[in-house]
Parts: C-alpha cells; structure tokens; sequence
C-alpha cells in the first residue's frame, strides 16, 4: 500500500483549519509566538482529534508583527527558553484532552535558521530535549538540525508540497514572486515527482535528489484547500493512502 503522509501548518487563524484537517495526517500547531492564542490551540487542538490528526507544536521567533518569518537577534538562553515555552503550552493543552504531543516542526524564519545555523539549531535541539524526547522533530535532510539531532530525538525529514526550491535544496524566499506554487496542477506534478522518482525539479529546471518522510502544505493562502483537495483526490485515484 502506497502511503503519503501530509502535514500542515495551522492554528495560525488564515481561516482555513476545518478544510484542511481532513486532508491531512499530521499537523503542526502555531504557540502563539507568531499567530494564535490559547483559545485557538485548544480549538485547534480539537478539531485535529476529531480528525484523527497527529498534533504537532509550531514554534517560531516571538515576533507576531513579521509572522515569525524575520530572523530575531536573541541570546541563546532567551532562544531556548522562547522554544520551550511554546512546546510546553501545546504540550499542556494537548494532555489535557488526553492526547500525546506528536512532533516539534520550527516554523518560519527559525525552521530556515535551524537548517543551515549551528547555534539556532542547539536551542531548538536542547528546548525539545528539555521538553520531552520522545517528540519527533520535523526539519529538512542534511539540514544542521536534522544532524544535531542524530542519536538524540527521532527525525522526521521533510519536503514541501506548493515551494519551489533552489539547486542546493533549499526553499526559493518568500521576497521572489516564485517562491509558492499557486496552481494546484503544478503542486501535484511537484509532489508526483517526489514520491513516485524521489525527485525534485528545481526553479532552474535541474533534477534534485530528495529524501523526505513527510510533505508540507502550508495552509495560509486562499488556495490551499482548492490545491489539497486537488491533489488529495488525484493520489487517491492513483491508489495512494493518507
């Protein structure tokens, strides 16, 4: 059985929640750092049970104004103790339900930090050890942070559905027009290529390699559910499972 784990980023009140839950089998809950509150984890933290959805937190900078997605100058005390708070409160949420915290997946600026950081990539590691280490963590293959983590916590590697990448596998930025795939046609041609060569054609056209355990959709633009519910129904017909 062909099987393809999605996950999303939500709790980060774009609106789109409710359509997306069901079309995924993980999803990564923002901690207020750059969206939400309590009210909203908890309410988001519901709906992912009725869906039978893994529950994962979505740390990031502390920074609502820029969405989390600006790198922030912290002391690395500051920066562990900012991740460890956040886990903590969707982790406290979470087991009050009777649920179990599933993953740690950075979000923004620090997910993109922690790849490529060494000092950015120890606090996220140390926060989630300090937490819990049994949680898995989400981030990119061969990313600093998934070679910290190696032999410490369970890593789950990641590739991502509707971003276009760079020669060195890494995500095109958000500043340049053709950072997000819109189309939902062209984001299942990306992820088709993904599961079915383990290949990923970059902005400049070249074939990359890529190694991932789970696929991200990111639900905070208008077409996001137009685009799961599209390429949802294609694996589907082609016999894939979620």
């Amino acid at each position: 059985m062909k099987k393809i784990i999605f996950n999303a980023d939500v709790g980060e009140e774009a609106g789109f929640d409710h359509e997306i839950m069901p079309n995924v089998a993980w999803c990564n809950i923002s901690c207020g750092a750059h969206a939400g509150n309590d009210e909203v984890i908890q309410k988001t933290i519901t709906l992912a049970a009725k869906n039978d959805v893994k529950i994962g937190a979505h740390p990031s900078y502390p920074d609502r104004e820029n969405f989390g997605r600006v790198r922030m100058e912290m002391t690395y005390y500051d920066l562990v103790q900012s991740i460890m708070d956040q886990i903590l409160k969707v982790k406290y949420f979470t087991e009050k339900e009777g649920l179990q915290l599933h993953h740690v997946k950075p979000h923004g600026a620090l997910y993109n930090e922690a790849v490529v950081n060494k000092t950015v990539a120890k606090a996220v590691l140390e926060a989630v050890k300090n937490v819990d280490k049994r949680l898995k963590v989400i981030t990119l293959k061969n990313s600093i942070l998934s070679d910290l983590c190696a032999g410490v916590l369970d890593v789950k590697y990641e590739a991502f559905a509707d971003r276009n990448y760079t020669s060195d596998l890494t995500l095109v930025s958000r500043l340049k027009h053709d950072a997000v795939i819109t189309s939902p046609k062209k984001v299942f041609d990306h992820v088709f290529k993904m599961v079915t060569e383990a290949k990923i054609l970059t902005i400049n056209k070249e074939e990359k390699s890529v190694s991932f355990d789970t696929i991200c959709i990111h639900g905070d633009h208008p077409k996001s559910i137009e685009i799961l519910e599209y390429i949802h129904q294609k694996f589907s017909d082609l016999g894939f499972v979620f």
